[in-house]
């Protein structure tokens, strides 16, 4: 059985109020654009997040749409952000609980999306987050024993 507690994860802070030269905000937006509350505000506030564009890199921003619909119309938003992760592995990507304030999902429903960024040394994700992708992967290895 794989060994995961072993491993160190570090956790995107629960208030970030600065970024580094090379760090990127991640937070849950809207398809229009319109940041009026939440991660999205202080991602206009703070981090250079553009009113009217509500999906990808903005400044030290990068947007993920959440208010679309249900978990899996986030999905293909949350694999776009993770394969950008991968080609500029120079920056460190700090992933908000997206999709859980204002759009009103669970870090339970939300979490399993971001599975794959788990494992990418630049993406620091919630500790909520983390600990849901742990215990599914324990619990999926259980099963398979």
């Amino acid at each position: 059985m794989e060994d995961f507690d072993n491993v160190v994860y570090n956790y995107t802070p629960e208030n970030i109020t600065q970024l580094g030269k090379n760090d990127v905000f991640v937070f849950g937006s809207n398809l229009e654009g319109m940041y009026l509350g939440g991660a999205a505000r202080v991602a206009v506030e703070k981090f250079g997040a553009l009113m009217g564009h509500g999906v990808g890199i903005q400044g030290q921003s990068y947007a993920i749409p959440t208010m679309q619909g249900g978990v899996e119309t986030i999905r293909p938003y949350v694999d776009d952000f993770i394969r950008l992760a991968r080609e500029w592995d120079q920056n460190t990507f700090y992933v908000t609980r997206i999709g859980c304030g204002i759009a009103g999902f669970t870090d339970e429903e939300i979490a399993p999306l971001f599975d794959k960024a788990l494992d990418l040394y630049n993406v620091r994700l919630p500790k909520s987050f983390v600990e849901i992708i742990l215990r599914n992967r324990r619990k999926a290895l259980r099963s398979n024993e």
